[in-house]
């Protein structure tokens, strides 16, 4: 007798039965329920069906290629065992009126059933859309509406609560429907019945899979995964965009689906028999948010998987794009074994060259370090250096993740590390060429030529740009085997060359242009300058071979710049500045792409050392107004100061809103390109100052320079920030920098107002200059810098209004700094510091024409050749005709810089403790130029005190080295990335120092602050050069030897018998006269100069015994020449002392000229010249000064190390 109460039990049994895969119970419970519920014909109908499939699809596939069509086809006789019995759901489909969920069950049993049999259409008619579905079975008209139907799962019925399998049913019909399509070629339906399911199954992907039950798991995965792939194949086919708001559906919902989880690893592995590895799925996740990345395109917004309306687009995509790595990174790493040395590891090494693709773009220029979210690009680049480690575990020799190595551990200053790596790739690559070079067989791991020809000439750069002598060496050999390798690459037949080998044009221009750029430093650095000329030859032709026509990038501004660099060097003014020129005139490119790796402005960016280059090449040639315009044009080019200033005050209390909404807490970010630069970039701007007071300097007098050096300490904090020794000068006698700060657009480069009322001042360029008082006017004033920032902040609020002032407002400013000296005539104003430089009016408004091909100076003509410079003497030299001769080598060709630019370093981020010393060395650099101001004014107290500004901040920097945490520094070493050593450093300040005590005309207190320089680097040039001159005075006996024994101090007073009040200056020294007396030691009689000497005792005759007999006392005064005179009775230094004197400066000038960084130093040639003359050396005396006339007439106002310290752009 039929139980309903049994019934409804064993009802319940089978639907947990069918969900939970137990399919041996299935049995069982049908014929209990064909006992107790004979009416539910088409529900026990359709279970017993839908075990016949599932077990059929348990069996193991026939012999023969795997299945590749999800894995749930049963073998072909299961298959017609279960189709006898279609008709029969057939009819009990039609025939069942009363439960709606057993007639939706049975329908999508018999779609199941036909799209086994591979009768798809059939399938597609006979699946449902909905639990309401009452259309036909039969109508085939059904099919085409599928891709236009949104289903809506029988879950979200209203007042309906469908079983468990009915869920299932409705999940899997939902996949067998789109499977149906796809199998049928029709992809964008299958996608849009995909699309049209799943916001129908939302409560599935918000479950997830710890708590689903088994079939539901199974069918949920099916869809996800044929889901992903299918729009994975339309995004990589180009049939979808990713600038679709809903492009990333699919794998989004995916990742909501595993993020239900309840914690632990995510399970990898196949999810069914015959699928994709559920890694794929991610990959192509990783592929698509990759693809977005590169190309700059605008986040996806359609199903984010986190709201967080507080970050910005780029935080959010690199939130994203980190959480699918890991996942996807730690499936393949746990997946993949270690292979054997012929095997090949290629998904490992995509997923490396596609990670590298996306770090190069995050770690570039165009994304801020707020977009990185926590920890920035430190962060980035350490994370990345760990999956390459984990790679390398997984990879056998793979030179290609040894090579991503080396580009991360550079990035992040690690320069022992990544040369380590570098090293290792090396030889793997020679080695692997040699292998394939002899077998003939290719091997597809190793690095093609252009790669490698590439890299080396990274790692060229990186050694001549961040290295010291030891990194110098190694580009050199480098250069040596990369020549050997451009050059077999260039005689090699295109005909018989392997597509994969061939090298396009531009790598072997960059090849060229590292040979050259090792060439260029070598030549500095080599201790053999005999060879010094053959190597700086063969650097110009490496880098001319690189500006070839033939390499499709004529103007590479690198190779430009470090040619340039070597023209001016050998004064070859002509041809380098043609050079520069014309990479400066050169087409703007219109591709935006290199903005997202190189930043903002990349362009200007780029050129700001080339102007600067180009400045003190005019300046050489006595062209100091359109050098000082060529130092406005480096920051002209932005346009407007507060694109690369940004509003910040100078005071760094300014934060813009975009900041503060961004969550930045960084109180020093601004809003200028200033902001996002490196120090090398910093630094840059910084120099071009530094050249634009020099030249004031010259055209103005030394008067106007002190009045605009305090522009320096107000640029130094706005582009470094404050630094532990701060800038300020708060002591009770501060030195005069204080002046008061003005606002950016004003005071720093000067803005377009202020020259056009410096066009309407020039009829007063030729006034009288300002004269120098003797002493300041407020020596002891004790107002601190404080309160002059507070005004700059004050005078910033408005920074676009005019700066035009009163004359009362300007002598009011000027009366708190004793550095700014009033003119007295009232009628003089700054021209050239701020605006532009005073300029003749016979010239007009010519030279403040912009740098345009529309209206250029005489020679900014695009296609007029410079002239030579002119010599001052009658007798040409044969380097002055060189280079002549040599300016008509230099082809100027047409062209864009922009394709030139392609980022061969990646962006190195220094540590924050390395930042702070080569910061502290930029600070000591701009005192020194402030003291030397001071010092050639005639302000030597000044200069005095801002030197001992400049000791402060040496000090500090020697302690930082000797307190760093590694112990790796050392003081004499400067170190990776460091320009000086902290001694060196230290030796800049005491040559200073002595300076001032020359200019003091204190000679024997210079001499000991040079030798006190020369301890601290033995080779400085200006120590040396010092010294030396001082050495040779003492020779010529134009330097007399202090007084042996001091005379009285009377307070400046001298007691004489006509006045006891007459000045000590106004008469000359008396000698006092001595008596011997007892008790006392005698006075030494030894030359001055070789220390105390002992009172000589008396020997006794018995220490005699065994020495050789002593000389008569004539033959002793025949060695030693005439007796001394008694030390209070000297006059001069005996004549050995003076021949020691001059032949130490012979000695010092002889070893700084044969150097790098006194080759072509004039002033340490002509003190040559003059040792040549005081040894009776007239010939060599004559050659020296000749050189020295050569370098003398090329020399700019400043040094061209100043330009950038090396010649890597």
């Amino acid at each position: 007798m039929p139980n309903p109460a049994k019934a409804a039990h064993y009802l319940q049994q089978l639907d947990d039965a069918r969900c939970d895969e137990n399919w041996d119970a299935v049995p069982e419970l049908i014929r209990k329920l064909r006992k107790h519920a004979p009416e539910r014909s088409c529900l026990t109908l359709t279970a017993e069906i839908e075990h016949s499939i599932a077990k059929a699809n348990l069996k193991p596939p026939p012999s023969g290629p795997p299945s590749t069509d999800g894995g749930t086809r049963p073998s072909s006789s299961a298959g017609l065992d279960a189709a006898d019995q279609l008709p029969a759901l057939l009819s009990a489909i039609d025939a069942e009126s009363q439960h709606t969920e057993d007639r939706f069950q049975a329908r999508v049993c018999a779609g199941w059933l036909l799209w086994v049999l591979r009768e798809y259409p059939a399938a597609l008619a006979r699946l449902p859309r909905t639990l309401l579905d009452d259309n036909n079975n039969n109508d085939p008209s059904a099919a085409g509406a599928v891709a236009t139907t949104t289903t809506t799962s029988s879950n979200e019925l209203p007042g309906d609560n469908p079983s468990e399998w009915t869920k299932v049913c409705g999940l899997k019909a939902a996949y067998l429907r789109a499977n149906c399509l796809a199998r049928d070629g029709q992809r964008e339906g299958a996608l849009n019945a995909f699309e049209a399911a799943l916001p129908g199954l939302g409560r599935v992907w918000s479950a997830g899979p710890a708590e689903a039950r088994q079939q539901t798991r199974y069918w949920a995965e099916l869809f996800l995964t044929e889901y992903c792939m299918l729009a994975a194949q339309d995004l990589r086919e180009g049939v979808r965009s990713l600038r679709e708001a809903d492009c990333l559906r699919c794998f989004r919902t995916w990742a909501r689906y595993w993020a239900a989880g309840k914690g632990g690893p995510l399970p990898g592995g196949h999810g069914f028999k015959g699928s994709v590895p559920r890694r794929q799925v991610w990959a192509e996740y990783y592929s698509a948010l990759s693809e977005i990345l590169q190309g700059d395109l605008p986040l996806p917004t359609g199903y984010p998987t986190v709201v967080n309306n507080e970050n910005s687009a780029r935080s959010q995509l690199r939130t994203e794009l980190k959480k699918v790595e890991m996942i996807y990174q730690g499936l393949l790493y746990s997946e993949t074994r270690f292979p054997r040395a012929d095997e090949e590891r290629v998904e490992v090494e995509d997923f490396v060259r596609r990670m590298m693709q996306n770090w190069e773009i995050m770690n570039g220029r165009g994304w801020k370090e707020h977009d990185l979210g926590a920890g920035g690009r430190d962060s980035l680049c350490h994370g990345t250096l760990d999956s390459l480690y984990g790679a390398a575990a997984k990879t056998y020799h793979s030179t290609a993740i040894l090579r991503h190595m080396f580009t991360v551990h550079l990035a992040v200053a690690e320069f022992d590390l990544a040369l380590m790596a570098f090293d290792s790739w090396f030889e793997l690559v020679k080695k692997g060429k040699a292998r394939v070079q002899k077998t003939g067989h290719q091997e597809p791991a190793l690095d093609d030529d252009a790669t490698m020809l590439e890299t080396i000439s990274a790692c060229i750069a990186a050694l001549c740009r961040f290295g010291s002598r030891d990194a110098a060496e190694k580009a050199y050999k480098l250069a040596e085997d990369l020549e050997d390798m451009v050059e077999n690459e260039e005689s090699r037949d295109p005909d018989n060359t392997d597509a994969r080998d061939e090298v396009p044009p531009s790598t072997l221009a960059v090849a060229w242009q590292s040979i050259g750029l090792a060439q260029a430093q070598w030549a500095r650095m080599t201790y053999e300058p005999e060879s010094r000329a053959t190597v700086q030859e063969k650097a110009i032709q490496c880098l001319r071979k690189s500006l070839s026509p033939k390499s499709g990038h004529p103007i590479d501004a690198r190779a430009v710049f470090a040619l340039g660099i070597l023209y001016a060097e050998q004064r070859k003014l002509s041809a380098s500045i043609e050079l520069v020129k014309t990479a400066l005139l050169s087409g703007k490119s219109n591709n935006q792409s290199q903005e997202l790796r190189l930043g903002l402005y990349w362009r200007e960016r780029s050129l700001i050392p080339l102007w600067h280059l180009l400045a003190l090449m005019l300046s050489a040639r006595q062209e100091y107004f359109m050098a000082a315009r060529a130092c406005e044009g480096a920051i002209e080019q932005f346009k407007d100061p507060y694109v690369l200033f940004g509003s910040k005050h100078l005071a760094g209390g300014f934060r813009s809103e975009h900041l503060k909404d961004a969550g930045i807490q960084d109180d020093k970010a601004g809003d200028g390109l200033v902001d996002e630069m490196d120090d090398y970039e910093k630094e840059s701007i910084l120099q071009i100052k530094m050249t634009q007071l020099a030249i004031l300097e010259l055209i103005e007098g030394p008067a106007v320079a002190v009045n605009a050096s305090t522009e320096l300490l107000t640029l130094f904090p706005r582009l470094f920030g404050d630094l532990e020794q701060k800038v300020e000068l708060s002591k009770a006698e501060p030195p005069k920098t204080s002046a008061t700060t003005r606002s950016f657009r004003g005071s720093v480069f000067g803005s377009k107002s202020e020259k056009t009322g410096g066009r309407q001042r020039q009829s007063g360029a030729n006034e009288k200059l300002t004269t120098i008082p003797s002493r300041p006017q407020t020596t002891q004033t004790t107002q601190s810098i404080a309160t002059t920032a507070q005004s700059s902040n004050d005078a910033a609020l408005d920074p676009y209004s005019s700066r035009m002032s009163t004359k009362s407002e300007d002598t009011k400013l000027r009366s708190r700094n004793s550095l700014r000296k009033r003119d007295r005539s009232g009628s003089r104003r700054r021209a050239l510091s701020t605006g532009g430089p005073p300029v003749p009016p016979i010239d007009g408004d010519k030279y403040f024409a912009a740098f345009d091909e529309r209206n250029l100076p005489h020679y900014f003509a695009p296609k007029q050749t410079v002239e030579p410079p002119r010599e001052d003497s009658g007798r040409s030299s044969s380097r002055s005709r060189a280079a002549a001769a040599n300016s008509s080598d230099v082809v100027v060709i047409s062209g864009q810089v922009a394709g030139s630019f392609t980022p061969l370093l990646p962006y190195v981020q220094f540590s924050p403790e390395h930042n702070r010393r080569r910061r502290k060395v930029i600070l000591v650099k701009v005192w020194l130029v402030i003291a030397g101001f001071y010092r050639r004014a005639g302000l030597v107290d000044d200069a005095q005190k801002a030197i001992g500004e400049a000791l402060t901040v040496a000090q500090g920097l020697e302690a930082d080295v000797v307190n760093e945490a590694s112990g790796a520094l050392l003081v004499r070493q400067a170190g990776w990335g460091m320009e000086k050593s902290a001694e060196e450093v230290m030796a800049d300040v005491w040559a200073e120092k002595g300076n001032i005590s020359l200019a003091r005309e204190r000679p024997y207190q210079a001499r000991a602050d040079f030798e006190t320089a020369l301890t601290h680097f033995p080779d400085h040039p200006g120590a040396i050069v010092g010294l030396s001159n001082i050495l040779l005075d003492v020779y010529t006996e134009k330097l007399l030897p202090p007084p042996t024994v001091p005379g009285l101090d009377l307070g400046g007073l001298s007691l004489t018998a006509d006045s006891i009040f007459t000045s000590a200056a106004d008469t000359s020294p008396t000698p006092v006269s001595h008596r011997k007396e007892d008790g006392f030691p005698a006075l030494p009689s030894a030359p001055l100069g070789l220390g105390p000497t002992k009172p000589k005792t008396k020997a006794k005759p018995a220490e005699m015994n065994g020495h050789a007999p002593s000389l008569p006392p004539a033959t002793l005064s025949s060695l030693l020449g005439p007796p001394l005179p008694a030390p209070h009775r000297t006059t001069s230094l005996p004549l050995n002392d003076r021949l020691a004197a001059r032949d130490r400066a012979y000695g010092l000038l002889s070893g700084l000229t044969k150097l790098g960084s006194g080759w072509n130093y004039s002033e340490a040639w002509f003190a040559l010249a003059r040792a040549y003359e005081e040894s009776g050396q007239e010939e060599k005396a004559r050659d020296a000064l000749w050189w020295c006339v050569e370098l003398e007439d090329g020399r700019g106002v400043r040094e061209w190390e100043a330009v950038g310290g090396g010649y890597v752009l």
